[in-house]
C-alpha cells in the first residue's frame, strides 16, 4: 500500500530537510569527482549504492518499517526503475570526471523538464500549452549550457563533449526513472522504493566488474565510502522532506544545488563557471520553477473540484 502522512506538516522543517539532502548529494558528487580519475563509474556506483544500504536499513528500523520496506507489489516496476536510475547514476558519475561540477549540475536540471515530456508519452498525462512552452524554454537553457562543448567542438576537448553528452543522457535516464516511480508509487511504499533501488543498483553495478575495476588508493576508498554513506543520508533527508511539506514548497530548493556546486567547485577544484553556464542555468531554473508553480495551481484546482463533488453531510 502507498504511504500515508505520519508527521504534522511543517514547511520550515520540510525546507531544511530538503536543503540538507541537496547539500549531502552535492558533497557526495564532489567526493566522487575527486576519485573519478582513478575509479571507473561502474565501480563508483557500487560504492555509492552498497554503503548506502546500512544507512537506509538503519533508518527503516528506527521508523519501524524494516519489514514493510522489503514488501513489494510490483517487482518488475522496481526492476525497471532500478535499470533507469542506475544508468542515470553511472552516466552522471562518469560525467563528473569530465565536466566542471557547476556545469554538470546545470545539465541535470533538465530532468524535471524531460519528466513532463515522458509522462505525457508513457503515462498519458495531459500537457497543455503553458507547460509545453515552459519545457521548451528550459531546453533552450540546456542548449546554452551545452553550446561551448557541442557548438564549438574544435574549441574544446572531446573529453568535455563526451561529458556533456553523458550528463544529458543521464538526465534523460533520471527522468525515465521518475516516470517509473510515478507508476509504482500508487501501490508501493516510499521505504520499499528507496530500499530496493539501492539493492538493485548495487547488483547492477557488479555487471561492470570485468570492465576495468581497480583497487582504489586508501584515500579514494575513504572518499567513496563516505560518498555512499552520504548518498544514503541524502535519500533519507529527501524522503523525509516530502513528509513534512508539499512538493510545491520544497521542490524549488533543488536549485540550491547550483550555489553549493559553485562554492565547492571553486574552493576544491578551482572551477570558475562560464557566463554561458550561469546564463543557461538561470533559464533552466526559471523554467523549472514555472513548472512547479503550474503543478501547484493544477493541484489546487483538482482539490477544489474534489471538494465541490463531495456530498455535504
Amino acid at each position: 500500500m502507498p504511504d500515508t502522512p505520519d508527521a504534522p506538516p511543517s514547511a520550515l522543517t520540510g525546507i531544511l530537510l530538503k536543503l540538507g539532502s541537496v547539500l549531502a548529494f552535492i558533497v557526495m558528487s564532489s567526493l566522487i569527482k575527486a576519485a573519478a580519475d582513478e575509479v571507473p563509474a561502474g565501480e563508483t556506483v557500487f560504492f555509492r549504492s552498497f554503503f548506502a544500504i546500512p544507512v537506509i536499513v538503519g533508518w527503516l528500523a528506527l521508523r519501524g518499517q524494516l519489514r514493510v520496506g522489503f514488501q513489494v507489489a510490483s517487482p518488475m516496476g522496481h526492476f525497471w526503475r532500478g535499470i533507469a536510475g542506475t544508468a542515470a547514476m553511472a552516466l552522471n558519475f562518469a560525467g563528473l570526471g569530465l565536466l566542471p561540477l557547476p556545469e554538470l549540475t546545470a545539465i541535470t536540471y533538465a530532468t524535471p523538464l524531460l519528466v513532463v515530456i515522458l509522462a505525457a508519452m508513457f503515462l498519458g498525462e495531459e500537457v497543455r500549452l503553458f507547460r509545453l512552452s515552459t519545457v521548451g524554454l528550459g531546453l533552450v537553457g540546456v542548449l546554452i549550457v551545452l553550446y561551448p562543448n557541442l557548438g564549438h567542438v574544435g574549441d574544446t576537448s572531446d573529453r568535455q563533449a563526451l561529458g556533456a553528452m553523458m550528463a544529458l543522457t543521464g538526465a534523460l535516464c533520471a527522468a525515465l526513472a521518475q516516470v517509473f516511480i510515478r507508476k509504482i508509487v500508487h501501490t508501493e511504499r516510499t521505504s520499499a522504493i528507496v530500499f530496493w533501488f539501492t539493492i538493485t543498483s548495487t547488483l547492477l553495478s557488479l555487471i561492470t566488474l570485468p570492465f576495468g575495476w581497480v583497487i582504489p588508493s586508501p584515500t579514494n576508498t575513504a572518499l567513496l565510502i563516505v560518498a555512499g554513506l552520504l548518498g544514503g543520508v541524502g535519500q533519507i533527508l529527501l524522503t523525509s522532506a516530502y513528509r513534512f511539506a508539499p512538493a510545491s514548497i520544497v521542490a524549488p530548493f533543488d536549485y540550491a544545488s547550483m550555489l553549493f556546486a559553485l562554492i565547492i567547485g571553486f574552493v576544491f577544484f578551482a572551477e570558475i563557471p562560464t557566463t554561458l553556464t550561469l546564463a543557461g542555468a538561470a533559464v533552466i531554473i526559471f523554467a523549472g520553477i514555472l513548472i512547479i508553480w503550474r503543478e501547484r495551481q493544477l493541484g489546487l484546482q483538482r482539490d477544489r473540484q474534489r471538494k465541490a463533488q463531495t456530498p455535504q453531510g
